[in-house]
């Protein structure tokens, strides 16, 4: 069953809902992050999503708040999450982030927290205690309720095997690169055969991947943009995409993704093609 609808949302195995199309902040200036979040509001968007180590919560929550007020929505209308960066690893650190990130943010609580990214075996001999102490910290703010959700990103398939294996909570999400020419196939199959939902950073591979011929060929198929073939291409994967853009014009267009659907040739046709934009990063060999 595809989502038909903005508004429509994904139950994470604890029962909470996330809505199945976000609005991305990485890279936006922290100038322009509160201007950006409140159109994409405007425009329907409810899964906001940030980080730590992208700069720009303060804006993020301030864009939040200033939607709520002019349009009459309530907290719980707005779905926002962001992410613990390495420096913090472990649950001391943890624990002083969250308490930071929340301050920036402006927020009583947040709706998702995630580890940016694992500490892996090439830099760390005890990646997994890491990992694991890092999530204990998490763990207790979510039996505290200060956070409704709580998962990972950029976690291969054996990181969350790992973390799942080692804590007492497995994660909700798991937010990873995917998008035409570089689909991590094998950890978000893992996932979601596992309960866990799966979120897409990246998801016009940071432009590059709109470019491509035969995204664009299929593009005028359907009379859409490339873009918003990338978008729709991910819904029907049950893979939340979370796009960004600065541009009210590209935020409204990458939410009007749900009047069409892509026929199995389209989609199969998109998983084949090679790669052709993104960052591809590698958490099991990047330095993190």
């Amino acid at each position: 069953m595809y989502m038909e609808n903005i508004s429509d949302t994904l139950t994470l195995y604890n029962g909470a809902k996330i809505p199945g199309l976000g609005f991305g902040v990485w890279q936006i200036s922290p100038l322009h992050t509160a201007k950006c979040v409140k159109m994409a509001i405007r425009a329907g968007y409810r899964n906001i999503d940030t980080a730590e180590g992208y700069m720009n919560e303060k804006g993020v929550g301030e864009g939040v708040r200033q939607a709520m007020d002019e349009y009459g929505l309530r907290r719980e209308d707005i779905f926002v999450s962001t992410k613990l960066w390495n420096d913090n690893r472990g649950y001391d650190k943890a624990m002083k982030a969250f308490e930071v990130s929340l301050k920036k943010l402006g927020l009583e609580y947040l709706d998702l927290y995630l580890i940016h990214w694992p500490a892996v075996s090439r830099w760390h001999d005890d990646w997994r205690e890491i990992n694991r102490s890092t999530w204990r910290a998490f763990e207790e703010l979510y039996r505290d309720g200060r956070i409704k959700a709580i998962g990972v990103s950029n976690f291969l398939a054996h990181h969350v095997q790992a973390l799942t294996e080692d804590g007492d909570i497995k994660p909700m999400v798991n937010q990873i690169e995917y998008h035409p020419g570089f689909g991590q196939v094998k950890s978000a199959e893992y996932c979601q055969a596992n309960g866990i939902v799966v979120e897409a950073w990246s998801p016009l591979g940071s432009g590059g991947v709109l470019k491509n011929g035969e995204l664009n060929r299929i593009a005028k198929k359907y009379n859409k943009s490339a873009a918003q073939i990338c978008i729709r291409w991910l819904l029907q994967k049950n893979i939340v995409p979370l796009p960004k853009s600065t541009h009210e014009r590209y935020i409204m267009e990458n939410a009007d993704v749900f009047d069409f659907a892509l026929s199995e040739e389209d989609m199969a046709s998109i998983d084949r093609l090679p790669y052709c934009g993104g960052m591809m990063f590698d958490p099991d060999s990047a330095r993190s």
